[in-house]
């Protein structure tokens, strides 16, 4: 499973950010490890410079063998708060499809 981490130029993408959202992602998705050839991460401001409340995006897009991409978005007022919601949500959906896949 490759992770690919990505930052739009309001956020700026740092070896220690990539490193440790990387190993999230791999710890949080290991036993769908054989499933997935790419995980891609996109990290977002949406106002930049300006303050407002959960202007942080975090959209996580999972590529699964055989299987239509999956994506996941969230928002929230920090990086890590969005990106631990998306994870959650990616979590969530991989889970649902691989049991309906298994149950057929």
């Amino acid at each position: 499973m490759k992770v690919q981490i990505n930052t739009d130029k309001n956020i700026e993408g740092s070896a220690r950010l990539e490193s440790y959202f990387s190993a999230e992602i791999e710890k949080s998705l290991d036993r769908f490890e054989d499933k997935i050839t790419r995980v891609e991460v996109h990290f977002g401001d949406e106002n930049g410079e300006k303050f407002s409340l959960n202007d942080k995006k975090c959209v996580i897009e999972i590529r699964p063998v055989k299987l239509q991409p999956i994506t996941v978005t969230e928002h929230s007022d920090t990086l890590e708060k969005a990106f631990s919601g998306a994870l959650a949500k990616a979590k969530k959906v991989l889970t649902t499809t691989y049991e309906k896949i298994n149950a057929h």
